[in-house]
């Protein structure tokens, strides 16, 4: 029997007021950005974790892809599964220099960074990204559906079709494709985790694609968590609330994004880091009794 962990070891935990622990809007002004934006450019630069995050081989040995990984939650997850020992694969839509900053997070952790730039809203790049990842890293035990696109609008007749059709093809069509590909690959005690939203349950008008498809991601991981387990594959969600990642100067207008969150119970929006945790944890062994599941990061606000 292993001996009990002596707890004098480690120093006592310094409590931080949740409301205080990340900066608060109003954000200064900044222009709004191309989809899907830079991190370089925002004001004040998201924390992925860079200098809290320590890891404790929770992942060790394992493969993991996820995609939209080059900023954002998807950098903040890379982050935390490199320190805690698996090697990743970073996919992303456009965003070379954002890339090249998480391989460099993720390869400093001593792991290996496999970066793979392409468009998943084709059928045949999303199941050679499965293909390429089992090739180069030899298996993969995780994958995580994260890369979204949204826009915003003030009236329906707004929203084109092209729009609609785009947004589902990267919100919905995308992770169906990644999942299935991946589905043979992915052994007893592997995991899929898919990002949803607090948007599909208490959806804003001015997101209405992207709130539509987040409900359809709710629904898909439900269902494919009970046919994924007839071969060991744990499948759940994480729905974040108002998060500070590019996508919010690249998405909204100036007026919506200066006090971006500051309608949470914290005043503020979250950091990417404080979601990333909830991964590291889904795709663990610790969570080996999860399935299905959808866990809300949402400052307060999940309706459900």
């Amino acid at each position: 029997m292993d001996a009990i962990q002596d707890q004098t070891t480690f120093p006592r935990v310094t409590l931080v007021d949740p409301r205080e622990a990340y900066v608060k809007p109003p954000f200064p002004d900044q222009k709004k950005m191309k989809m899907p934006g830079s991190t370089a450019k925002m004001e004040p630069t998201p924390d992925h974790g860079e200098q809290g995050y320590r890891g404790s081989g929770k992942l060790k040995g394992l493969n993991a892809i996820i995609t939209g990984a080059d900023s954002g939650i998807g950098r903040a997850i890379a982050l935390c599964y490199a320190r805690e020992g698996a090697n990743v694969v970073i996919n992303y839509l456009s965003e070379d220099d954002d890339a090249k900053e998480t391989q460099s997070l993720v390869e400093a952790a001593g792991v290996q960074a496999k970066v793979v730039r392409g468009d998943l809203r084709e059928e045949s790049f999303c199941e050679e990204l499965i293909e390429s990842a089992v090739e180069s890293l030899g298996s993969l035990e995780i994958l995580v559906n994260n890369a979204a696109f949204q826009l915003t609008a003030d009236s329906i007749e707004d929203f084109s079709t092209e729009v609609f059709d785009r947004i589902f093809k990267t919100n919905v069509y995308a992770p169906f494709w990644l999942s299935r590909a991946a589905m043979p690959h992915i052994p007893a005690g592997g995991s899929i985790i898919n990002t949803v939203s607090i948007q599909g349950y208490d959806p804003s008008p001015y997101l209405l694609p992207y709130s539509t498809t987040k409900s359809a991601m709710i629904g898909m991981t439900k269902a494919m968590s009970k046919l994924a387990m007839d071969q060991g594959v744990r499948v759940n969600a994480v729905a974040p609330g108002p998060v500070w990642t590019p996508l919010i100067p690249g998405s909204m207008d100036e007026e919506k994004f200066k006090n971006f969150g500051k309608d949470t119970l914290f005043k503020r929006p979250a950091q990417p880091i404080e979601l990333a945790p909830l991964y590291v944890w889904l795709a663990s062994t610790d969570a080996s009794y999860v399935t299905g599941e959808v866990f809300g990061c949402t400052g307060g606000k999940t309706p459900y």
